[in-house]
């Protein structure tokens, strides 16, 4: 297998190959370092890459394969978003306004160096993960590797974008509105935004419940792995087996409706979503439109997200660093204050009510995952706050429905699009059920084939 299989394959794959002595740990970490040092100039995916600190415990992996260690992630390379704290390292957030290295690693890094991933950096992130895109005042633009005048989408497009270019296996994620399904979309990639509380995830409650913790990748098993690997709560059937089975068939409910008023929904998106209706027809599901009735969703999100971006804030160690359009929505979120948050946070049982009334006719919900193919990248560099969130509104439409709820959702490629803008399908499943959604997207995976894909960089 040459180097560029190699950096495509997938956690899974490369796990496997690490087991079968067929590839060495330090062969891998070799493979992507070379790849990072050449292609992300262009790209600007890594804000750090632990290089010299990669290749040690690749040497100290292939000692232990030698020895028969059998851990699930023994010398595979990953990254981290760079809101996720490392032992030694400064967690940014995107911000000048970070302060000192972090004192332990976070659980979900700690799981993962337990299972033998070995982390080659962290990845960059629009300021205090805020908006549906990734750039910032204090590290620059992100650039989508299928076209690098698009943006990779937020707030994990440093982590979307890693992996779409090859430069990582797979790479954490996080999801407050949308920010692992839409760069998942993005850049051709799966993203599976968990059940809240699957990932243990730090400040614990982040954004008053909105936010969760996951990951992005190529494939759905590798999906499923990091998730066997890092999930707090595990169900008694791993999730890799899940993805490994064909689903029964299922009553799925589609839709094009956005959960915000007012937003046009691109032709490619709608064809998406059809396109998807078909392949599912033809493997056996019944497939019938559906709308979800969201109603006006701003109430049970906005007084979280800004009262979330507040306390984010209010962290920082240097506070008066934050960008301007950040420095604004801490002070609205100093309006809403703790009450609002909570009030909003009390209304989530009756909006999920409301939400999951289509569940009483289907079992998985497909919306698309956002209302138009990638924005240009730097679109909104440097925008007030006003423009900013006018952006990102349309942005997230079909997403942070499902972050109110806390419930499951996975983005993951439609049969074609337009080989310059990648766009997203939304699979919707019922509260806790992650497996029904990992089943029926490698059932989607092996008709539609997009894990060959991949964007024109070499």
């Amino acid at each position: 297998m040459d180097s560029a299989e190699l950096a495509f394959a997938g956690i899974a794959r490369l796990a496997e190959l690490v087991r079968a002595r067929e590839v060495s740990p330090r062969e891998l970490v070799d493979v992507y370092l070379d790849r990072i040092e050449r292609l992300d100039p262009r790209l600007n995916t890594f804000r750090v890459v632990f290089a010299e600190r990669a290749r040690a415990e690749a040497q100290q992996a292939e000692g232990r394969a030698g020895a028969g260690d059998d851990r699930p992630l023994l010398g595979v390379p990953v990254a981290v978003k760079d809101n996720v704290d490392i032992a030694g390292e400064v967690t940014a957030q995107g911000s000048a306004a970070a302060g000192e290295p972090a004192p332990r690693d976070a659980e979900q890094v700690r799981l993962l160096r337990e299972s033998g991933a070995i982390i080659l950096g962290k990845t960059q992130m629009p300021e205090l993960a805020i908006w549906p895109w990734t750039e910032s005042q204090a590290f620059g633009v992100t650039r989508n590797p299928w076209d690098t005048r698009l943006s990779p989408g937020g707030s994990s497009g440093g982590s979307a974008a890693a992996v779409a270019a090859g430069l990582a296996a797979a790479a954490s994620a996080t999801d407050g509105g949308g920010s692992i399904r839409l760069p998942a979309a993005a850049c051709g990639l799966v993203g599976l935004k968990t059940q809240r509380g699957r990932v243990a995830f730090e400040p614990l409650d982040h954004w008053h419940g909105l936010s969760v913790a996951g990951s992005v990748t190529r494939r759905v098993v590798d999906t499923a792995l990091w998730l066997d690997v890092v999930a707090a709560e595990r169900p008694a059937r791993p999730f890799t087996d899940s993805a490994g089975a064909v689903p029964e068939r299922l009553r799925i409910s589609t839709s094009v409706k956005p959960g915000a008023l007012g937003v046009r929904v691109h032709e490619s998106v709608r064809l998406a979503v059809e396109e998807t209706a078909g392949v599912l027809r033809s493997l056996g599901h019944e497939v019938r439109p559906r709308d979800p009735a969201y109603g006006d969703i701003r109430p049970p999100f906005v007084p979280r997200w800004l009262r979330g971006i507040h306390d984010d804030a209010r962290a920082m160690p240097h506070p008066d660093r934050l960008e301007r359009r950040t420095r604004a929505l801490e002070r609205m979120g100093a309006l809403v204050g703790q009450r609002g948050a909570r009030r909003a946070r009390r209304t989530e049982s009756r909006t999920a009510a409301r939400f999951n009334a289509v569940f009483d006719e289907c079992d998985v919900l497909v919306t698309a995952t956002t209302h138009a193919p990638p924005p240009e990248a730097d679109r909104l560099h440097g925008a007030g706050w006003f423009s900013s969130l006018n952006g990102a509104t349309p942005i997230a439409s079909f997403t942070t429905p499902w972050n109110v709820t806390g419930q499951p959702a996975c983005s993951i490629p439609p049969p074609t699009w337009d080989a310059g803008a990648p766009v997203g399908v939304q699979l919707v499943g019922r509260p806790g059920d992650e497996a029904t959604l990992l089943s029926l997207a490698a059932q989607l995976e092996a008709e539609i084939g997009w894990p060959d894909r991949r964007p024109p960089l070499d």
